[in-house]
């Protein structure tokens, strides 16, 4: 059996964060063939050009883990109706320099969780456009702004109410359907 390694980035950096709470339900939930690792983003400087020339090794191993991955998942909050910032400079970094991007052609998803009823819509909406402009293949439906209830999504991973638990299964199989759909038309290639 194929196993597809999907690197996941959680756009918060607060210890509490209840989208890292909503990765570990993703986890636990999707097809026993994704194989998931973090891909960390607080210890980034801020993104300049200056740094073009000679990548500090943050950078370089952010790039690096996304080049070792076969796909990428996003799980973020909403800021001020937008992206969190910590996430889109991690994505300048590996976005840049010109040219080099490791986002190029990737199988990519979004999804985030919130305490307000639209659950990330407007965030999710951010961050697929600086994606579009990445050149990330992404799974455009189903589309999925969480509703976060610390009573439906224990800290573990667990989920206490079965049809929400059923729609994040459903879109973790969709999320791999999508991986591989992407790479058989366009296979990347490791370090690309």
């Amino acid at each position: 059996m194929m196993t597809y390694r999907v690197g996941y980035f959680v756009g918060s950096l607060s210890s509490t964060s209840i989208n890292r709470v909503l990765s570990r339900a993703l986890i636990r939930l999707a097809p026993d063939d994704l194989e998931f690792h973090e891909i960390g983003i607080g210890g980034l400087p801020l993104y300049s050009s200056d740094f073009d020339a000679d990548y500090p090794a943050e950078g370089r191993e952010l790039k690096a883990a996304i080049e070792s991955s076969d796909a990428v998942l996003f799980v973020t909050p909403e800021y001020n109706r937008s992206i969190p910032g910590a996430l889109k400079n991690a994505i300048d970094w590996a976005s840049r320099p010109w040219g080099q991007n490791s986002f190029d052609h990737i199988p990519a998803a979004v999804i985030g969780a919130s305490i307000g009823a639209i659950g990330t819509a407007l965030a999710q909406q951010s961050l697929r456009s600086v994606l579009s402009f990445c050149n990330a293949r992404q799974m455009t439906a189903p589309e999925a702004y969480i509703h976060f209830s610390p009573e439906v999504f224990l800290e573990d991973g667990t989920i206490t109410k079965p049809d929400t638990e059923e729609f994040l299964r459903a879109y973790m199989a969709e999320f791999r359907e999508h991986i591989e759909r992407v790479l058989t038309v366009l296979p990347r290639q490791q370090g690309e």
